[in-house]
């Protein structure tokens, strides 16, 4: 449900050219300044996650449809999926397809389901790649795509295709617990850094339905999943920007993820990139040259503000 503060940030936004409006609530254009921002934090992660001594790769925003089955992902929260559909007929199909589309009908069962679905959070196309024996140390990644979720809103900070950037921890539970409790430090202390008034929160993931509400629950009794929460569009229910995530084994089971002959645990801190680029202009304006200098300093180092 959106709130007027919700649709006069969004209306800000886009009348300063930051956003730019593409007809679909949660799907918008962003300007070169807005790009800077994001690529200035960018930059600003890979420094501090520098010590880990990351490997990194890059996906495309779409996976391996079975894959992504496999993971659970339709299972625990379908409303957020988003499969990919494409023509597959022959020139009389397509003659109807015309016919439809011409007159406004719905043309859907002209459509069948491909091999690749949009990708729902930057960690997924990565765990079936690293199925066998990782090192006994484990390994710890760092992946970025962009990734879609169908929750339609105008409220800025819950765009339907948005950016990630995630470092991923695989290893022993100790291990990955000690990292992730590390990276739950350090990125409280690097978005106060940037001047936000950020504070952690427990959090569940949007499981669907009732069957759904026990795993939230669960979820939130085993403490899997925190999140850096900041007041974007509202004090009383603030944004996450960060999350921190403990899967246990469920990964490691699924993709038959190893280390030192044993099931492999993963667990990941993912940064919501447009969702720290919003903070920031709510937080310190809409012109970035004019933000406080210990903000700039951090975010471009080398160089002045767009």
């Amino acid at each position: 449900m959106s709130t007027e503060a919700q649709e006069k940030y969004l209306r800000e936004l886009i009348a300063h050219g930051l956003l730019v409006e593409c007809g679909i609530p949660g799907v918008y254009g962003r300007s070169a300044v807005f790009e800077d921002i994001i690529e200035s934090f960018d930059r600003y992660i890979t420094r501090l996650g520098a010590k880990d001594n990351p490997t990194a790769v890059r996906f495309p925003p779409v996976l391996n449809r079975a894959m992504f089955e496999k993971s659970g992902y339709l299972k625990n929260m379908p409303q957020l999926a988003g499969t990919i559909h494409s023509f597959e007929g022959d020139q009389k199909a397509h003659q109807q397809l015309i016919a439809e589309l011409e007159e406004g009908k719905d043309y859907a069962h002209h459509q069948k389901m491909t091999d690749v679905v949009l990708t729902p959070a930057g960690c997924y196309p990565l765990y079936p790649t690293l199925a066998g024996n990782q090192p006994a140390e484990g390994r710890i990644m760092d992946v970025f795509s962009y990734c879609f979720r169908h929750e339609p809103s105008v409220d800025p900070a819950r765009m339907q295709m948005f950016r990630m950037r995630e470092y991923v921890r695989i290893g022993k539970p100790e291990a990955v617990q000690q990292w992730r409790s590390g990276w739950l430090d350090l990125g409280l202390e690097m978005m106060q850094g940037l001047g936000l008034n950020v504070h952690i929160a427990l959090a569940n993931d949007p499981f669907f339905g009732r069957t759904g509400r026990m795993l939230a629950a669960n979820q939130r009794e085993q403490e899997l999943k925190y999140e850096l929460v900041v007041p974007i569009t509202s004090e009383k229910d603030p944004t996450a920007v960060l999350s921190f995530n403990y899967h246990q084994e469920l990964f490691g089971t699924l993709y038959g993820i190893q280390v030192a002959g044993e099931t492999a645990h993963t667990g990941c801190v993912g940064f919501g990139m447009e969702r720290v680029a919003l903070a920031l202009l709510k937080t310190h304006g809409l012109e970035p040259k004019e933000w406080p200098n210990h903000v700039r300093e951090k975010l471009w180092p080398s160089k002045q503000a767009p």
